[in-house]
């Protein structure tokens, strides 16, 4: 007995050892950090763009770290002095004020040349106790076992709190400084000033639509709808190559890359494979038609522009998930991962319908729908990107003269018009009116029709039935059926726009 005892006592040790073990937090580097703010404010600049006062772990010093923030930005002093008013009198360190324990702060500092390493070792360390805390929650959790929360949607709970962390330092929401929002604005206002085209968001590679748009704006769902035959696929895979090709990386201070025009592109093909949605954009860039391709029935020098196209494509960063029937939950893990590993500006699902929700199946299928969009509208905000997701429109278009569709068309369409920043509609009249051919070409209605026929034929209006940013209204576009390419007209006199 004495026998295991002795063995289970440093067992029992390391254990007491574990259970009071302090998170990590290096005391001195903020009291060095604040010091050197306090005697020369320009240290705060070096450390501004990544060190919050979250990211301190003595509450003391995160007081003092904010309100000297506050300060310098109103283009005044931070020093003991001017801070000491904006905290509490009687709040005492040990047995000095907090005006005393500044004072030292400052006398400490010798320079501020060390002012980013210290900046750059608390921002680390507050880093390892959020991983502490996920971690932590993770095991709790699969030791509690929820019936609510079974492994997999734990999985994908705790990859969006890490993905949250990686990306912004800290994963914990919350509200935002108005004056952060105002920043965040103004940037992005500069952007569009040295951005191609002057847009706010990014370019879909068709000017007249970009022009009613403003471009593809960050976090925005984009919901793009229409009756079978009508391509709302080929515009999708028109605007996601656009954005993919025109991409042009710009290298970040801390050694990541960003978009400075165009993006990388994810597309979510739950209705095509990756083959066909590849043979769709290689026709749309070639001129050779994919029924060609398909049947191999080229020319010699179609063959060369196709192998000469797909080295193109190569270097295109255009990422394709094939995967049918993907629930939110899924696609939102695929999508974080694709940002984490290899970047990501722009999201197509194709189409929403295809899509499943992430809780049990559901007779109730309006429930499931609402459940992927407030997902894909969440999902957009997270990773601050636009996404364009596909939709059906219900039968009832069929059934009426005006085949225009109109946002009650959307199939379970409350959810879907709801979550949606913008609603889009392809319309292609020409579709309708080659059906509508008099068999006998001597029949006098036929001159009619033919005439008709003619008016629309190589013509699409992309209806935008919704826009958070913008009015509604109709954009005329080209669409080449053999190439099932949408372009802008050639003709400026058709590219009116139409407002409602």
């Amino acid at each position: 007995m004495n026998e295991i005892a002795r063995k289970l006592a440093p067992i029992a040790k390391d254990q007491a050892e574990a259970q009071y073990r302090e998170a990590p937090n290096n005391l001195e580097a903020e009291q060095a950090l604040l010091g050197a703010i306090l005697v020369n404010n320009d240290a705060f600049y070096r450390v501004s763009d990544f060190l919050k006062p979250v990211h301190l772990n003595e509450p003391l010093h995160r007081k003092i770290f904010e309100v000297a923030g506050d300060i310098i930005r109103m283009g005044k002093i931070a020093n003991p002095v001017t801070i000491k008013t904006f905290l509490k009198a009687d709040e005492k360190v040990g047995d000095i004020t907090v005006a005393e324990y500044m004072a030292r702060l400052a006398g400490a500092a010798v320079s501020i040349i060390n002012a980013e390493d210290y900046g750059r070792a608390i921002y680390d360390l507050a880093l390892r106790r959020s991983l502490i805390t996920i971690g932590e929650d993770m095991v709790n959790i699969a030791y509690d076992a929820p019936l609510d929360m079974p492994p997999q949607s734990q999985i994908e709970d705790a990859e969006r709190r890490l993905f949250e962390l990686a990306e912004t330092g800290r994963y914990d929401g919350g509200f935002q400084a108005f004056n952060d929002a105002v920043a965040l604005a103004i940037d992005m206002a500069g952007q569009a000033f040295e951005r191609d085209g002057h847009l706010s968001g990014i370019s879909s590679g068709i000017q007249s639509l970009d022009a009613r748009m403003g471009g593809l704006q960050r976090s925005d769902l984009i919901v793009l709808a229409g009756r079978p035959g009508m391509g709302k696929t080929s515009l999708a895979t028109n605007i996601a190559w656009n954005v993919a090709h025109a991409y042009e990386p710009e290298v970040q201070a801390d050694g990541s890359f960003k978009a400075r025009n165009g993006g990388v592109v994810g597309f979510y093909s739950l209705e095509m494979s990756s083959e066909q949605l590849a043979t769709r954009i290689i026709s749309e860039q070639t001129d050779v038609s994919s029924s060609k391709i398909r049947r191999g029935d080229i020319s010699e020098a179609e063959f060369e522009k196709l192998v000469g196209f797909s080295q193109t494509m190569q270097k295109t960063p255009l990422y394709i998930d094939q995967t049918g029937g993907i629930s939110i939950a899924q696609l939102s893990a695929r999508a974080r991962r694709l940002k984490r590993q290899r970047g990501l500006d722009c999201l197509v699902v194709d189409y929403i319908q295809l899509m499943t929700g992430s809780g049990k199946s559901s007779d109730n299928r309006v429930q499931e729908i609402t459940q992927i969009t407030t997902g894909l509208k969440a999902l957009g905000k997270e990773l601050n990107v636009p996404i364009i997701a596909l939709s059906q429109l219900s039968r009832q278009v069929e059934s009426r003269e005006d085949k225009r569709p109109q946002l009650s068309d959307l199939r379970e369409s409350g959810s879907i018009e709801q979550d949606a920043d913008v609603v889009l509609f392809v319309f292609r009249e020409e579709y309708y009116v080659k059906n509508m051919e008099p068999r006998d070409e001597f029949d006098p209605k036929y001159e009619e029709w033919k005439q008709k026929f003619e008016s629309v034929k190589g013509t699409a209006d992309v209806i935008i039935a919704k826009q958070r940013h913008g009015p509604t209204g109709t954009v005329k576009l080209a669409f080449q059926a053999e190439f099932t390419r949408f372009t802008d007209l050639a003709d400026p006199s058709f590219t009116q726009y139409e407002e409602h």
